[in-house]
């Protein structure tokens, strides 16, 4: 089930190797609104508050694994382009000693930093209750979601972004079944939605580490005699491509956060407007970051194959396809944004409702600007120069908080400030990259 993207139709192989990536996360974006939706609408606002913080809180924290495992991604997909066998074994071994390190520190301090959350986050006295028994039972799923993503990002640099999906399928339908019955059948609560998720995570890692075991050579290498005894360099490169893109995803939604805590200071009604519209939000523009990410297979396999019209006709097709369909989403956001939120908020909710569609309203029309900036994320790090990416995460989110608690303290802007300063960052950070990638073009494309 490898694909390899070095050869055939440019257009043709990107799109069949990202459509199972996309409709995969679309499945989990899933079984994340459906802990919204369920507890939205069946434990009320201030459970919806809870878990929408919550749930900005763990994508901050898994993003920092997902950012290694993307990393390490672009490193094993150059070594497939290459044909390396023995440099995709190295690099796998001390990818995965990097990744399961950082997993463990990162699951420690989560449990040891729990009540500072409350402080950081600026949770109203009533909320935090629910969000910590939330974050408990949630933060159990970390080292799940490290061996899902590890197994993904090999599974899908090496051309096979079909099993990812599958196994993903499965947690999904587990999830959503699970949910109803703790959360409704058994009255457990926010507490009953996280057992759901924690044991949904658990069973996509599981069923996924047992296929790569047995069909990956060099990742069942890791079991064997000396598997973990790993090179310094291979370590010191596996680091180079995996701890820049941590980095980058880690500031990226470590800004989404600070923006949390802003928001929380506005009242649980506020609270409850966002933690259902980015799900609404999250789940609109997830296709054109999981397409970014197929590109920047793409990208990196022929990086390492030396082909550069390959390369940059991909760069023509990606633009124009992510583009497209970032328009046609934005019309559907715009036009049905009160319908959307009506799916997780009781009509009797109005100020929830009225925050939420305003919040759409303005995010949906610009999504073209999310779209390119994925691409532009996925083309850095599959030609080696994941400090670039850094660079625009910092450009984008920078200007998103700075322009967030600025605005917001004008009265007469107020919360509205918030919403606006996302675009304004997006835009910001595509002019940036676009103009590096022009200036830069021969040096980055010179070696291929």
């Amino acid at each position: 089930m490898n694909r390899d993207l070095t050869r055939g139709p440019v257009m043709g192989a990107m799109l069949a190797f990202a459509a199972p990536m996309i409709l995969g996360n679309l499945l989990q974006q899933c079984y994340n609104i459906a802990d919204t939706l369920i507890v939205g609408r069946c434990l009320g606002k201030d459970a919806l508050a809870a878990v929408g913080s919550s749930f900005t809180l763990m994508t901050f924290l898994t993003s920092i694994l997902l950012g290694l495992c993307l990393g390490s991604g672009a490193l094993f997909s150059i070594r497939f382009g290459q044909k390396d066998e023995a440099g995709l074994r190295e690099s796998v071994a001390a990818s995965f000693v990097l990744t399961a390190g950082v997993s463990v520190l990162l699951t420690l301090g989560s449990f040891l930093c729990l009540d500072f959350v409350e402080t950081f986050m600026r949770v109203p006295g009533r909320v935090w209750p629910l969000m910590r028994a939330y974050l408990i039972v949630i933060f159990w799923g970390i080292p799940a979601s490290f061996v899902y993503n590890y197994c993904a990002s090999y599974l899908r640099a090496v051309g096979n972004s079909v099993v990812p999906l599958l196994f993903l399928a499965g947690a999904a339908v587990g999830n959503i079944v699970m949910d109803l019955w703790f959360v409704i059948g058994l009255g457990r609560g926010v507490r009953g939605a996280a057992e759901a998720t924690v044991l949904a995570q658990y069973a996509a890692a599981l069923g996924i580490a047992v296929y790569a075991l047995k069909t990956c050579p060099p990742l069942r290498s890791l079991l064997g005699r000396g598997g973990l005894r790993v090179k310094a360099g291979s370590v010191r490169e596996a680091a180079a491509f995996s701890v820049l893109t941590c980095v980058q995803q880690s500031v990226m939604n470590l800004g989404i956060l600070m923006v949390q805590g802003l928001v929380n200071s506005f009242g649980p009604a506020v609270m409850a407007a966002f933690a259902a519209a980015v799900k609404i939000d999250a789940f609109a523009y997830m296709p054109v970051q999981d397409f970014g990410s197929a590109f920047s297979t793409f990208a990196a396999q022929n990086y390492g194959a030396k082909q550069r019209e390959r390369i940059q006709a991909g760069i023509r097709g990606a633009v124009l396809a992510s583009g497209a369909f970032s328009l046609a989403v934005s019309g559907i956001v715009f036009v049905f944004a009160e319908q959307l939120m009506g799916l997780f908020v009781d009509a009797a909710e109005v100020e929830v409702i009225r925050e939420g569609v305003r919040y759409l309203r303005i995010e949906g029309v610009f999504y073209c600007g999310i779209g390119c900036l994925f691409l532009l994320y996925g083309l850095y790090r599959a030609l080696g120069r994941p400090g670039m990416s850094v660079v625009l995460t910092v450009a984008s989110l920078g200007t998103r908080v700075a322009l967030a608690y600025a605005l917001s303290a004008v009265p007469a802007v107020g919360v509205v400030g918030i919403w606006w300063s996302v675009p304004i960052g997006w835009f910001l950070a595509d002019a940036l990259g676009i103009g590096y990638y022009l200036v830069r073009r021969e040096r980055l494309l010179g070696g291929v």
